[in-house]
């Protein structure tokens, strides 16, 4: 048998390995560079914040896998790839650390049990890859695209960690190790060399550690140039995942007199975070798959508008750099502007307008993203650009945002009748009294809108009933500005929302129920970026503490209850369980849940501003949630938002259904009350 020492041939030690390893590392660095260096053509954008926080997601959703696993199939070969990768970096660190530079961990019990590591680490990687092609090249899913990449990525890290087994094995063969069942793999593999004379050994051993190590330099050089490249970009991506409220919207300072544009019309108007997605994103498809546009025929796909933006990047950006450099020489303004452009417009040549619309904020793309990649933002700022910039948008938000201007509503009702609903409820105003715990905000549904105005005459009696101390502004109380936000149009909302803080700080407000989740959102979330600090409950945050200290006791009624999750009271403000508690309280009452359900819910279609435009493209979105409401054989389908309440509604008569209810949680409860 031949020693250890003399079947690793001193290859460690071999001066073509090192030379081979510092330009490697040169080819990676240089690659990295490039990338770091387009990223940095964004707007500033603080993402230093809660370092605590941030090491956390890192190892909750990178070496957790929290939303990966969250599909069995691909969570489960992610895994296995994921966490071989790990312990093969952790082996080979080990291995170097024993031979190059002298100090000998790499022995004992410490050798026995990572060398047992190692052995199913690399099995599970073997797996994961076999798995990945199958379901590529066999299976191959809609939303995966299956490119030249990722064929040779998948093709590369198997022959890496094939030839290692090769290796172990005729290690194994060469030296009779009497430990060799701690790596059992190797074991298996040494039977293959198994009675070959040990010159013959040494020498396949020779052949198949360079061409190992070649393959493994290949893999690191190759990293930032193609789609392995998310091995890094993902962990930094989880560090710098927005920790605040979901709906992030930077706010426009229009006093800054240095702005020349508002909203995003050039790639280097988006933020160094919003250009760094561009690379992080992998087109895994998940965002693609859950996204309320995409899989009713609209022509928005958060995947392939992540991907165009990252090609216009790169194409552009070198000239978008070289134009910087120009201007900070000195050169002609007009000549750097010209260069600055790159020769694509971004809206147009690289975004339809139709995409750009398309969405409804649901940020489901984002919910489902392993990487956390923002998608929502980009094209808000889009559609700010558009809207402030150009005043080109879909042409029934003309009369939208008329009639928020001038009646501070979307329904273009008059401001004076804004109060006309509770006129036989005897609602007590703030102009009237301040001395209440609770100011109900109405919104412009409960106001306006007949339908959703018995939904507040619910909450109203259910408050009433309770004994909660609260009062209303009437006709001093504005839109919230949410829908003219989302629809890019920030200078209208910030106009109504400076206006509404005003007023409520004048009363002292501290409290504020919502019933709206759109309104809720704003108040709590967005509010304060303006100065309004409030303490916002939803209703149904409300209603169930209710139930739950006696105030409302509700009694027995047979019924099946499907509830359907708002976007902006689930995915946006995590609020699932309450709504749910609340029917669950009600005696009698059968609750079941539609196939797409809290984090993955399917939108109804109204958000971002869509409540107030027509659907000319593709399937209703509404109307594809009713139905699958409807297939749970419900007698009602619960709610606690009013544009799911009006979206759903009118999607269940469109599917012919009749005799389902749409009610929301406040109507049910008013129904069930002692």
């Amino acid at each position: 048998m031949v020693p250890t020492r003399e079947i690793y041939w001193n290859i460690h030690g071999h001066w073509i390995m090192y030379l081979l390893f510092v330009i490697v590392l040169g080819v990676f660095c240089y690659g990295c560079y490039k990338h770091i260096r387009l990223w940095r053509i964004g707007q500033p954008e603080k993402r230093w914040d809660q370092l605590g926080t941030r090491l956390l997601s890192v190892l909750t959703y990178g070496f957790g896998h929290k939303r990966i696993v969250r599909e069995g199939y691909p969570g489960l070969m992610h895994l296995g790839i994921f966490w071989g990768f790990v312990i093969a970096v952790i082996g080979t660190i080990t291995v170097a650390i024993h031979t190059d530079a002298g100090l000998p961990v790499f022995q004992g019990n410490f050798y026995l049990g990572l060398s047992l590591l190692l052995d199913l680490g690399g099995l599970a990687a073997i797996m994961g890859i076999v798995m990945a092609m199958v379901r590529r090249y066999v299976l191959k899913p809609d939303r995966l695209d299956n490119k030249a990449d990722d064929a040779f990525s998948l093709v590369l890290i198997l022959l890496i960690l094939i030839t290692g087994f090769l290796l172990e094995g005729l290690r194994i063969a060469g030296t009779g190790d009497l430990w060799a069942a701690w790596t059992p793999v190797g074991q298996a593999a040494s039977l293959l060399f198994a009675g070959l004379p040990q010159e013959t050994i040494i020498k396949n051993f020779q052949v198949f550690w360079w061409g190992h190590l070649i393959l493994a330099f290949l893999f690191i050089a190759y990293l930032p140039y193609g789609k392995l490249f998310h091995i890094l970009t993902g962990p930094i991506n989880q560090f710098f995942r927005n920790l605040g409220p979901k709906s992030n919207v930077p706010l426009i300072d229009f006093e800054d007199e240095n702005l020349e544009s508002f909203g995003a019309e050039k790639i280097q108007e988006f933020t160094w975070k919003q250009l760094m997605d561009t690379d992080v994103c992998i087109s895994c498809g998940r965002c693609q798959d859950n996204c309320p546009a995409y899989l009713t025929e609209k022509p928005l796909s958060p995947k392939a508008l992540g991907q165009a933006l990252k090609f216009h990047l790169h194409a552009a950006g070198g000239e978008i750099i070289a134009a910087d450099k120009t201007e900070e020489a000195g050169a002609g303004a007009q000549e750097a502007a010209a260069a600055m452009e790159g020769g694509t417009s971004l809206i147009g040549d690289v975004v339809e307008p139709d995409t750009i619309w398309s969405c409804t904020t649901c940020r489901s793309c984002e919910e489902q993203c392993p990487v956390f990649v923002e998608h929502v933002n980009r094209i808000i700022e889009m559609r700010r650009y558009l809207t402030l910039m150009e005043s080109e948008f879909p042409p029934e938000l003309q009369v939208i945002f008329r009639n928020m201007e001038n009646n501070s509503n979307p329904w273009g009702v008059g401001w004076a009748n804004r109060a006309d609903w509770a006129k036989e409820l005897e609602v007590t105003k703030l102009a009237e009294s301040s001395e209440v715990e609770y100011l109900y905000w109405v919104g412009c549904a409960g106001s306006f809108d007949d339908r959703n105005k018995k939904v507040a005459t619910a909450v109203i009696k259910l408050l009433q009933k309770a004994g909660i101390a609260f009062a209303i502004l009437g006709t001093e109380e504005q839109c919230c500005g949410d829908s003219a936000r989302g629809l890019g149009n920030e200078n209208l909302y910030q106009t109504m929302a400076m206006a509404n803080i005003e007023t409520m700080n004048n009363y002292g407000v501290k409290k504020i129920i919502a019933s709206c989740p759109h309104c809720y959102n704003t108040l709590k979330n967005e509010y304060p970026q303006l100065g309004g600090n409030f303490q916002v409950v939803h209703h149904t945050e409300l209603l169930k503490q209710l139930i739950k200290e006696g105030k409302l006791q509700p009694e027995g009624q047979g019924m099946k209850v499907v509830y359907h999750d708002s976007c902006y009271l689930g995915r946006y403000n995590n609020i699932y369980d309450e709504p749910r508690e609340i029917l669950t309280a009600v005696p009698n009452v059968t609750l079941v849940e539609p196939e797409r359900n809290r984090e993955r819910s399917f939108c109804c279609g109204a958000g971002g501003g869509r409540m107030w435009m027509e659907e000319h493209l593709g399937r209703r979105i509404n109307e594809e949630r009713a139905e699958e409401a409807i297939r749970t054989g419900s007698d009602v389908i619960a709610t606690a938002c009013p544009f799911c309440l009006t979206m759903l509604d009118d999607g269940a008569k469109a599917k012919g259904n009749e005799e389902i209810q749409v009610l929301d949680l406040a109507e049910i409860l008013l129904k069930v009350i002692k």
